[in-house]
């Protein structure tokens, strides 16, 4: 485990670099100086997959490329005395994105939003955020709250939606019609949320709780934002991902195979050509 005084500042300095993105407007990030976008699902605690995902990345010898992970926590790993394990990704990704500040980018998702907000979320008959906080206090000990604390922190950083230079939006889910009615790019663009967005009903719960994946619903959604395909993670997928739409394709990292895609940003894509990029690992 990493030395925790470390990992207290790598975490700090990750939800610093988070908010000072480029290309960032509230809680919106359009991209800039890249070329290539590597794009995980949700990894939920699936730590190999992480590793391959870092491997392929390459950012090193790659400096125009960037990677989009999702709902790293809430895995099914647990700690002997209990506790899930899934706070290992965070840390892994924190360091990530110390490493390559503004070419790391991790999306909010509903788990990491439940974390946050301390709402329950049951997954598999358990109860996820007690678990997630039982092993982090197995992990760090005496140093596990303010460890805890800074979690939160990063998680309140993330960033809601990616905008891609050749028209994607990449965000964990959509809004239910409900909440699309409301929707608007302003609403995503304000510098910080009141407490009743994080809830039922409000803009930053229904873009990362939705699950209406129909052809109709999609393209409206598309047109309230200004862009030309989706990219979603958030309903698990047996087969690693899902094409429900012309438009939409839904990406799901967490089981093997685990499905994670590879795309340029500097030219026009279509569904076509975002599902021809997609490899299982």
């Amino acid at each position: 485990m990493p030395a925790p005084d470390r990992m207290l500042r790598t975490i700090q300095q990750a939800a610093h670099i988070c908010r000072q993105t480029p290309g960032r407007v509230g809680r919106c990030v359009t991209l800039t100086d890249c070329t290539e976008l590597l794009i995980s699902g949700d990894i939920h605690g699936n730590l190999p997959l992480l590793r391959q995902l870092i491997a392929q990345a390459d950012l090193g010898r790659h400096p125009t490329r960037h990677v989009v992970v999702q709902e790293l926590v809430h895995g099914p790993h647990r700690y002997p005395q209990g506790g899930d394990k899934s706070h290992q990704l965070v840390d892994v990704v924190a360091a990530w994105i110390n490493q390559y500040p503004g070419r790391v980018h991790y999306l909010l998702g509903n788990h990491e939003l439940a974390q946050w907000t301390e709402r329950k979320i049951v997954k598999n008959d358990e109860e996820m955020t007690s678990s997630f906080a039982q092993g982090v206090r197995h992990a760090y000990g005496t140093h596990a709250e303010p460890i805890y604390e800074s979690y939160l922190r990063l998680f309140a950083a993330l960033p809601i939606a990616l905008r891609t230079p050749n028209g994607g939006w990449l965000s964990h889910s959509l809004p239910n019609a409900r909440q699309l009615g409301e929707l608007s790019l302003a609403k995503l663009e304000v510098a910080e949320h009141a407490p009743d967005d994080l809830l039922p009903g409000g803009i930053v719960y229904a873009m990362t709780w939705g699950r209406d994946t129909a052809a109709e619903h999609v393209e409206r959604f598309l047109q309230r934002v200004a862009a030309d395909w989706l990219i979603t993670g958030h309903i698990a997928q047996p087969t690693g991902y899902a094409r429900p739409s012309a438009r939409h394709i839904i990406l799901d990292s967490m089981h093997s195979p685990g499905a994670i895609c590879q795309i340029p940003t500097t030219q026009p894509l279509d569904g076509d050509a975002i599902e021809a990029a997609i490899r299982l690992v």
